[in-house]
């Protein structure tokens, strides 16, 4: 009996032992710090344009520059040669981030091209039907229209339901013989809510339907696993929550899935070997690269994927969320403001308007003060804009090196914007 009651309460205490371990651990004050004082942009603005592009740290900008100047001295070429290594391990480290084979990642310039890349692979037919969200982005909107022109596919689009949720409901019927593609977009342009990319993920293996991924606003800001997710492709920028250069991404492509999609563009490098009159495909995701790219900007993108993995995604995610939360209750309090965020679970941008004044009145404004907003037009996000009769509205996308008062600055200076239309 004794040994029995020792057991439980050992059982007991490594279930706590573990479920502690497992607690994220929030970052500090001290690290947040440090953290603004990597980033020369912090000094003196207030940036709460992240999902727009956000500051990089010093790191990334130094990594861009140095490789630049010693390209300038040894020749392209030559400085390529020596830092073959460091460029490989992007691919490495942009694996590791989302948990997927170094073989299945392809460097692009933005989400758009790696989207566009994937979706222009796949051999649609007429009937063909693809279904998506009503937060689809517009350069993904583009392609369902331009498809459907070019090969006459129907497009289902699946609304949220009254709460801003996706409706799983919907989706399951939708799904027929005919779906080829499933495509969604995991966080809007212009609203703060978040689809539920691993339940639709779930479906889309079950009915084994390709299954295509948005995912320019997630990655550096949401913890991404793509074999949770189920997906077959994902398309992702680094400007964005990753905090790289502007004109740099990646799109990972499953394996199992690389030889189903053609390649858009071929040279010497996208294929293995290459004969007067034949040739063939190289075996991995780099099949849809070409050889002439921006090397300072992949060793740039590498650095900015090393320094989130540095932190830690789940730090970063506890910390937006904490943000953003924070910010809509204070913007909720203000008499003149709307929020629009909607849905269960919401994300690092949060979307509003004032009464009586234009979404990009409001931004110029707030760029004299030295806060960096944005705006979300209707196209953007035109299924959902369009739906919910909106125009414009401002966006503020925080980011884990925002701080509480830098919130508090924005909404007092929102505060007299509100009290001057009043007047």
């Amino acid at each position: 009996m004794m040994f029995v009651s020792v057991l439980i309460l050992l059982i007991v205490y490594f279930v706590l032992h573990k479920s502690l371990q497992m607690e994220i651990k929030a970052l500090t004050e001290l690290e947040i710090q440090n953290l603004r004082q990597e980033t020369k942009g912090t000094v003196g603005k207030i940036h709460f344009n992240n999902a727009g592009a956000s500051l990089p740290p010093d790191v990334v900008v130094e990594t861009v520059i140095s490789y630049l100047q010693e390209e300038a001295t040894l020749g392209g070429y030559e400085t390529e040669f020596k830092y073959k290594e460091q460029l490989e391990n992007t691919y490495v480290s942009i694996a590791r981030l989302i948990n997927a084979g170094k073989d299945e990642i392809a460097i692009a310039e933005n989400a758009s091209t790696a989207w566009t890349l994937a979706f222009n692979g796949i051999s649609f037919k007429s009937g063909d039907e693809v279904i998506t969200c009503e937060m689809e982005y517009v350069t993904n909107l583009i392609g369902f229209v331009h498809a459907k022109k070019k090969y006459g596919i129907t497009i289902k689009v699946i609304p949220n339901d009254i709460r801003g949720n996706f409706s799983m409901t919907e989706f399951e019927d939708a799904i027929s013989e005919k779906t080829k593609l499933i495509a969604i977009t995991h966080i809007p342009s212009s609203a703060g809510g978040m689809i539920p990319i691993v339940e639709i993920g779930k479906i889309a293996r079950k009915h084994n339907i390709l299954y295509l991924v948005d995912a320019c606003q997630s990655v550096g800001q949401v913890p991404i696993d793509v074999k949770e997710i189920n997906c077959d492709m994902l398309a992702v920028t680094g400007r964005k929550y990753l905090r790289a250069p502007r004109g740099t991404g990646f799109l990972f492509v499953r394996k199992a899935v690389q030889d189903k999609l053609d390649s858009i563009f071929i040279d010497g490098f996208t294929v293995q070997w290459v004969t007067e009159d034949d040739y063939k495909i190289r075996d991995d995701a780099r099949r849809f690269e070409l050889y002439e790219r921006n090397r300072a900007l992949t060793l740039g993108l590498g650095k900015a994927v090393d320094y989130v993995l540095n932190i830690g995604v789940d730090r970063i995610w506890q910390r937006i969320q904490f943000l953003s939360r924070l910010m809509r209750q204070q913007l909720k309090g203000i008499n003149g403001i709307t929020v629009h965020d909607i849905g269960d679970q919401q994300c690092g941008i949060v979307t509003f308007s004032v009464n009586g004044i234009e979404s990009a009145l409001i931004k110029n404004e707030l760029a004299e003060k030295q806060i960096n907003v944005s705006v979300g037009l209707a196209k953007s996000t035109l299924y959902y804009m369009n739906k919910n009769h909106l125009t414009a509205v401002v966006r503020a996308s925080l980011h884990y090196y925002n701080t509480e008062e830098e919130i508090k600055l924005c909404c007092k200076e929102l505060v007299l914007l509100c009290k001057e239309v009043e007047n």
